[in-house]
């Protein structure tokens, strides 16, 4: 077969030229080059050409990874790593709390969002107001085991982390898309920070076991200065590589988020079913009680994440059924740990924990019965799947109020 002639015969055929580069590729091309030189004026052909060549003839003003921030994301990254030794040697000293470790890492991060998408001057006020507020308030604690100071330490960073979105958003705080976009960056940069460290854990141990074949020990050493500071500037280097939309992050995160959710279903199914056969209770175990919580809170943070990965342009599909069954038994888990919590109140006394955990469980079991009605109005066609991510994106700041009360009241009101 000629495939010079056949792409010459049928230039103005476009599902023929179609299957003819189907059949072979290779051959297609190379006849095309000989018809293109023949007739650059054909339309047919023009559009082939640049289906063929765009990857040549790419946008030339294309990021690149070493742009201008590039340099201030490296200033940034070491300042974090300074910070962060030197935060940790307070903490060795037990002269402040390990939780002040956040503030090496955090803070440089929203100063890079505030230079990739400057806000005005009030939202950057604003947000240097509430850091210095939080490192004041924060190291103003006694450094003891209370349970209202623990609660402090558990409930900041979530305080922290909404602080961040403030500064991921910018002046849009406000607006459903960006606060997604912020939990769509959170995913990416999980995905591509946890990818990095194995890769720093595999360099560091390689490291150690060489300084050991001559017979030094620099574990210690190493742990403190090396892998402390890599670790800091690296929150720094992820943040700066998930902003300039990587497509290995980008990529990836929507698949991971599939699979995720049927395995998460079936998983917490039989985790069901087996704890209901052994009589398991967490009216009476406070330890099973706990562990109740925390599947609540993985279930929801995998519902959320698959919620936010989903296209909105997206016909409804399998995933969307195994969300709302998701969320339904979510709704179940919720409802059973709000029934042990209030016993437990009713029966033991109040304590900071059960008011905490009460606190959560109601925000979570609103949160919940939002998206479901979403959810079920999307299954119903008579909402977009718009709807079901405002019930996520418009109940953030929620969540930072409530662990903004914990923070900066428990450890009054329970002195």
């Amino acid at each position: 077969m000629d495939n010079n002639n056949l792409v010459l015969e049928h230039m103005t055929d476009p599902h023929e030229l179609e299957r003819l580069y189907r059949q072979d590729p290779k051959a297609f091309i190379k006849a095309f080059s000989h018809a293109w030189e023949q007739h650059p004026d054909s339309h047919v052909l023009s559009v082939w050409y640049e289906r063929l060549h765009f990857k040549e003839r790419a946008d030339p003003t294309k990021p690149s990874l070493f742009q201008k921030g590039f340099l201030f994301m490296g200033l940034l990254a070491v300042l974090a790593g300074i910070s962060t030794r030197i935060i940790f040697h307070f903490v060795e000293q037990e002269a402040i709390a390990p939780i002040n470790l956040v503030f090496g890492i955090i803070p440089f991060i929203a100063a890079y969002f505030v230079y990739n998408n400057p806000p005005k001057r009030r939202m950057i006020y604003s947000l240097a107001a509430l850091f210095i507020l939080s490192v004041v308030y924060l190291n103003l604690l006694p450094l003891n085991g209370e349970d209202s100071i623990i609660l402090v330490y558990l409930h900041l960073p979530i305080f922290l982390w909404v602080w961040l979105g403030l500064a991921f958003t910018g002046n849009g705080y406000s607006q459903g898309r960006e606060r997604l976009a912020y939990i769509k960056f959170n995913l990416e940069f999980g995905l591509l920070y946890a990818c990095m460290a194995v890769s720093g854990m595999i360099l560091a141990a390689l490291t150690m076991q060489l300084f050991r074949f001559v017979g030094l020990n620099i574990e210690d050493f190493y742990f403190s200065n090396i892998v402390l500071f890599g670790a800091a500037a690296l929150a720094i280097v992820a943040a700066y590589l998930v902003s300039m939309n990587l497509k290995l992050a980008k990529n990836i995160t929507p698949y991971i988020a599939k699979i995720f959710s049927p395995l998460v279903l079936i998983t917490l199914l039989v985790y069901l079913i087996t704890i209901i056969w052994v009589g398991k209770n967490p009216f009476l175990d406070r330890d099973f009680l706990i562990a109740f919580n925390g599947i609540l809170l993985g279930v929801l943070a995998v519902t959320i994440f698959t919620i936010t990965e989903s296209d909105s342009d997206e016909n409804k599909n399998i995933s969307d059924y195994i969300n709302a069954a998701l969320i339904g038994l979510a709704l179940v888990i919720d409802l059973v740990a709000l029934s042990a919590i209030v016993f437990r109140l009713s029966s033991y006394g109040i304590t900071p924990n059960r008011v905490a955990v009460l606190g959560v469980n109601i925000l979570i079991c609103a949160n919940l019965i939002w998206i479901m009605l979403s959810y079920i109005r999307f299954l119903q066609n008579k909402a977009g799947l718009s709807t079901i991510q405002d019930a996520v994106t418009k109940y953030l700041p929620v969540y930072g109020l409530w662990a903004a009360f914990v923070t900066f009241t428990f450890p009054i009101i329970f002195n």
